[in-house]
């Protein structure tokens, strides 16, 4: 693999990690009513320009570009299976969130996922290094209020919520039946107390806390608890991910779906759990990248792929790769599909941000 490629590749596996980081450490929204509305289609609350008086704040912030990502180090960790510090972590009184896009930074603050902002494009376009020291007493639960009120202080961004009426992908069982394999035991809680072992990042969540663990083979390890646990590995000859998983909620597995589809960060579409299925199952299956990143183009009504690479929309159960996988294929050998319905999902509406943060 040439040296650019092999850069690309590296960026390409960093931007789902960091988007996988940021979709797991959120708590999941409540599930979308797959019954669309009469007339109207968007009911909104009225947008707040600043935090109300009396929210919390952080003491000292200091808000500086991300410097560029150093590939070879970060190849580097990968093999030795060290995981990257990025993302938001909060210890003690201190708050970081590194290499974060403004997004990102939103999604973070308003506990949302991703597809449920919208806002201008360039949300997405610089990252942005925050250092942050909390007040005396302050628990962690604090850190996103207080996030909130940095942005709006610093970025002048002003939001508001609304509830429309979007397309979403329901993961629903296809008419043979599951043809997976229940787990025999279900998976315990993480000891939040229990030390890290070497790869190991911690994610804390409402739901508790999530480990992150990146493998010297190249593989990564998602262990999210009660909802199960999920291993990826990305095979460049086949151009797809691999993925086991062990005591996998259907629930989780669709959230996990979801953070692929947007990986590209094409605006894919949320994928909902109404499968009724309610244990915890074994999954092994393959994924094309390209067969992902066609879905959720297709869904978002086409735009930027992988790494910035464009094409026109693909139907999500047609879309493949040179393999002949496709997402619809390797969802129908467990004995599920998606549809595509219509639902009523919260969203976040940015009206106003600066692209660049003003001074301390």
């Amino acid at each position: 693999m040439s040296l650019m490629k092999s850069r690309r590749y590296i960026s390409f596996v960093f931007v789902f990690v960091s988007i996988a980081a940021v979709a797991l450490s959120q708590s999941a929204p409540p599930t979308p009513t797959a019954t669309p509305q009469p007339q109207s289609s968007a009911s909104a609350t009225p947008a707040t320009a600043q935090p109300a008086a009396g929210h919390l704040t952080f003491d000292v912030a200091s808000i500086k570009p991300a410097a560029p990502l150093d590939y070879q180090k970060l190849a580097a960790d990968f093999q030795a299976g060290k995981m990257p510090r990025l993302g938001p972590h909060v210890d003690g009184s201190h708050a970081e969130y590194l290499y974060m896009t403004l997004k990102e930074l939103i999604v973070t603050a308003y506990k949302v996922k991703a597809y449920q902002v919208d806002g201008p494009s360039w949300l997405t376009d610089t990252r942005f290094d925050i250092e942050a020291r909390m007040p005396d007493g302050s628990k962690k639960d604090d850190a996103p209020v207080m996030l909130q009120s940095l942005l709006a202080e610093r970025f002048k961004l002003a939001v508001h919520r609304s509830n429309e009426e979007h397309k979403v992908l329901a993961l629903v069982v296809s008419k043979g039946g599951s043809k997976m394999k229940e787990s025999p035991t279900a998976p315990a809680d993480i000891d939040p107390n229990a030390p890290l072992q070497p790869g190991e990042r911690k994610l804390d969540t409402d739901e508790g806390p999530v480990i992150l663990k990146t493998n010297s083979n190249g593989t990564m390890t998602f262990n999210m608890g009660k909802r199960g646990i999920f291993t990826q590995k990305f095979d460049m000859s086949s151009q797809s991910m691999h993925i086991d998983a062990s005591a996998m909620t259907m629930e989780g597995f669709a959230d996990m779906l979801t953070t692929m589809m947007q990986m590209g960060g094409s605006g894919g579409p949320q994928v909902v759990d109404m499968t009724g299925l309610k244990g915890n199952y074994e999954v092994s299956v393959d994924l094309s990248i390209a067969s992902l990143m066609a879905a959720a183009r297709a869904q978002a009504g086409g735009g930027p792929g992988p790494l910035g690479a464009s094409a026109g929309p693909a139907p999500a159960d047609a879309a493949s790769d040179p393999a002949g996988n496709n997402v619809g294929a390797s969802l129908e050998q467990m004995g599920l599909k998606l549809d595509e319905r219509k639902a009523t999902v919260e969203r976040l509406i940015v009206d106003h941000a600066e692209k660049t943060p003003t001074e301390d």
